[in-house]
């Protein structure tokens, strides 16, 4: 056991077990992943146990629900070249686990104990991988110092390096050190995060840039979506469409304003917009925003839609799906903590509008050198790209071609981790 074990089992463990338990009082979201950890190993050995026992297993872990995404592409087309294959499925968060228990292609899905000695060995005894991959970024050291111990091979899928919080904490460089060189194929989405892990001194056999899966996945999901219709094709035939998805407090500050003034001179606007955390609250105050300045309905009211220019979406899973109405979008949390996904609207081909703090987002960087997408800082220049882009098509068809192309360039990295994969089953 190295010093660096010792000391996150004498101290980090234990400080994070009473954290997690003190948040679960207040933080529903840790309460119900505390909750469902309960009995988890008795249920996850009786759901192996069904499972036949000579079968090769791939352990894939994800913190969420937009990690697991990123997974999706490359366990779908490992079941297809490998069926007999057996995935196992976990997770750290109930926001991931919670939508995914019936994921069709996972033979076993689970919460990821809490990261002890104990649990981690107990839980690497009972899935019994032939390899694990670990999704991003969330990998948990005893989890990672049993797999070595048992020599199974680990991947990182869609690897990313950010060295923010070292600069901010460089004492815990050679923990960092100690837990991603347990690590046997760290396979990057870019040259830049594979130099970064190098720079940094990280020594696996296999640090290779192969790309994102995160490509793959949006263009299947975007031939998906063309089979969902959310709408009826007479709520938004003729009209110009603009969809909001994601959005904070922050960012409708800044959009509401520019959509109530543009919907003033043009009738045939219609905006989707899609909150993050559509609750109760937060629908509440989009609406007394909107209300006597825009006609609104709700999504789940769509039945006695009668020519509103605003749907307020008050429903979650259908903002890839919804993305297909529009002529341009807005991708949301770039006036908050960061910007969401913009491959998800750039797939369809449309102008991205985004807010200032973009910079966790390497696809909305480029997009924006590349003349796809476009900062907003007030809501003036929100509303003259609305004018500009609604006014005439030669603009925003070309910018929207700019992020149709840019994903297109990008797929591909599913079939490459798999060729690295295959090697070790």
């Amino acid at each position: 056991m190295t010093i660096w074990e010792t000391i996150y089992n004498a101290v980090i463990v234990p400080l994070g077990w009473m954290m997690f338990q003190i948040l679960g009082l207040f933080k529903k979201k840790v309460r119900r992943g505390i909750e469902g950890r309960e009995f988890l190993f008795e249920r996850l050995e009786s759901a192996i146990h069904k499972l036949k026992p000579d079968s090769k297993r791939v352990w894939f872990h994800s913190s969420s629900m937009g990690e697991f995404e990123q997974a999706k592409p490359i366990i779908a087309e490992l079941k297809k070249r490998f069926p007999e294959i057996q995935v196992i499925v976990s997770f750290f968060s109930p926001s991931g686990y919670n939508p995914s228990r019936t994921y069709k292609l996972a033979d076993v899905i689970t919460y990821l104990p809490f990261d002890s000695k104990e649990n981690a060995e107990r839980f690497i005894r009972v899935v019994k991988p032939t390899a694990a991959v670990m999704v991003r970024y969330d990998v948990w050291p005893n989890h990672l110092w049993a797999l070595k111990r048992e020599g199974v091979p680990v991947f990182i899928a869609n690897a990313t390096f950010n060295d923010t919080w070292l600069k901010r904490a460089p004492v815990i460089h050679g923990f960092f050190h100690d837990v991603y060189n347990s690590i046997e194929h760290i396979l990057t989405v870019s040259e830049h995060d594979k130099q970064g892990f190098e720079t940094f001194g990280i020594h696996a056999p296999t640090i290779e840039a192969i790309g994102d899966t995160r490509f793959d996945q949006v263009w299947q999901r975007r031939a998906d979506s063309k089979t969902r219709h959310l709408l009826p094709a007479q709520v938004v035939e003729g009209k110009k469409v603009f969809v909001v998805g994601s959005s904070w407090e922050q960012d409708d500050e800044v959009l509401i304003p520019a959509i109530i003034e543009f919907a003033r001179i043009n009738l045939d606007f219609l905006v989707i917009l899609v909150p993050h955390e559509p609750d109760e609250h937060t629908l509440e105050r989009i609406e007394y925003y909107l209300n006597g300045q825009i006609r609104n309905i709700r999504f789940s009211l769509m039945a006695d839609y009668n020519g509103e220019q605003v749907i307020l979406v008050d429903s979650v899973g259908s903002l890839m799906a919804l993305y297909q109405y529009g002529q341009v979008a807005y991708v949301g949390g770039s006036f908050a903590q960061g910007i969401h996904n913009v491959l998800e609207p750039a797939v369809y081909g449309v102008p991205l509008l985004i807010g200032p703090k973009h910079e966790n987002s390497q696809e909305a960087i480029e997009l924006v050198k590349q003349g796809g997408a476009f900062i907003i800082t007030k809501p003036d220049e929100a509303l003259a790209y609305l004018e500009e882009f609604f006014s005439g098509e030669s603009h925003r068809l070309t910018a929207g071609q700019v992020c149709a192309e840019f994903v297109k360039r990008n797929i591909g990295a599913t079939g490459r981790f798999l060729a690295r994969l295959e090697k070790v089953l």
